[in-house]
């Protein structure tokens, strides 16, 4: 007679091929042969539970409910995923690496510094049962992944570059709870205009790739474009102007201005406040005179107050704008030559992703004029009122008394 030792054996060489359903059935035929308390054996020599063994049992006498067939048990059965039993989880993750979130602006991916053992610490601090290994499974499927470093500062590092992050992460939370707008904006690489190599790869016929200059000369007449672009955070929407001329202050608020009309305003009819998060250099830097003038006239025209928050300095990588509207274009157009301004917007409005991004492009021709000045007076007339908080950073221009709308 078979020993329990010998059974044990037998059943770990048989867990290396079988699926659970047939090791159920094995166990439940030798604990028919044993009679009385072979079901007790079996279970210590498989590891199998009782209730497993006499599941497998009555599925031998027929008496069990029809498993479908390719299944090794009933559609419903074992343990829910800690996500769908914790229907919270994923949202407090989420809230969690949120205010650190990386990205690079040529990726669609994002990664964070915070471990998954200091995630799940942190998700059980908050009343949920989840285990580090599931914490890395959520983390990939919200498109996160683990990477090594990359050089993608661009300078020192801030001492409150983490505090203006969670700083910029509350104002936002606040916008977007009372129902008022939030956008990211930025200016994406200049691209010289023409049939220049654009890199990547597209399908073509073998052996016929499309011919393009040898050297990257600009040809005057058509010069670069200056892809500006503004994205609604809450409606994944976004908007692009392509400039034909300068990167200036008075460009970039044109954009934030055509954003609105065409899209904002529908979008959101009853907001009195708009929230703009950008980077702290460039033509929408926190020094330049010229940016919060033209803010201030937009203030004017539609009666809003416009907050603005800029990413501390050497971050400008991770601006919502680079891995949620940016990242998609490069993808959309590599390989492409961008041989005329037509091509660019069509390129750039075709763009989409699977979680919905929709964008709007359109070709702004005005010329604007570098190396305005302004003077003491006029910016001592904008209606700017600073944070306590890195008042430099964080500020909100009012309306000027009598141009509320």
């Amino acid at each position: 007679m078979e020993t329990d030792s010998q059974m044990q054996s037998r059943f770990e060489g048989y867990s290396r091929f079988l699926d659970e359903r047939s090791l159920r059935l094995v166990a439940a035929t030798d604990a028919g042969k044993l009679g009385y308390g072979g079901i007790s054996r079996v279970a210590r020599a498989s590891g199998l539970s009782r209730p497993t063994i006499m599941r497998g049992i009555e599925e031998l006498a027929g008496n069990a409910s029809a498993i479908a067939a390719g299944r090794i048990r009933k559609e419903g059965a074992g343990r829910k995923r800690a996500d769908v039993a914790d229907s919270t989880l994923k949202a407090d993750l989420e809230s969690l690496v949120e205010p650190t979130t990386r990205g690079d602006p040529e990726s669609p991916l994002r990664w964070t510094t915070k471990s998954v053992r200091t995630l799940s610490d942190a998700l059980k601090a908050m009343g949920h049962e989840v285990c580090p290994v599931v914490v890395a499974r959520l983390l990939h499927e919200m498109d996160y992944s683990l990477q090594a470093n990359r050089k993608t500062k661009e300078g020192g590092e801030h001492e409150d570059r983490d505090a203006q992050f969670r700083h910029i992460n509350e104002r936002v939370t606040g916008f977007l709870a009372a129902g008022d707008p939030v956008v990211s904006v930025d200016t994406k690489k200049k691209e010289l205009v023409g049939d220049f190599k654009n890199g990547g790869r597209e399908w073509r016929p073998q052996g016929d790739p499309e011919r393009v200059r040898v050297h990257d000369f600009i040809i005057p007449e058509l010069g670069r474009a200056a892809p500006y672009g503004v994205y609604d955070i809450a409606r994944n929407v976004g908007w692009v102007s392509v400039g034909m001329d300068h990167d200036t202050s008075a460009f970039a608020v044109e954009s934030v201005r055509r954003w609105w009309q065409n899209m904002g305003a529908d979008s959101y009819p009853r907001a009195r406040r708009l929230l703009i998060t950008a980077d702290c250099g460039g033509s929408n830097g926190y020094r330049v005179r010229q940016w919060k003038w033209e803010l201030q006239r937009l203030a004017d025209e539609t009666g809003m107050e416009i907050s603005v928050s800029h990413f501390p300095p050497g971050t400008s990588k991770w601006n919502k704008i680079e891995h949620r509207l940016f990242s998609f274009v490069s993808m959309n157009w590599r390989g492409r030559p961008l041989t005329s301004y037509e091509t660019i917007v069509n390129l750039i409005a075709g763009t989409t992703t699977a979680k919905g991004l929709k964008v709007s492009c359109r070709l702004d021709e005005n010329t604007y004029p570098s190396g305005v000045k302004f003077t003491k007076q006029q910016m001592e007339s904008i209606h700017v009122v600073g944070d306590s908080f890195h008042g430099e950073w964080n500020y909100t221009i009012c309306p000027t008394e009598g141009h509320e709308v």
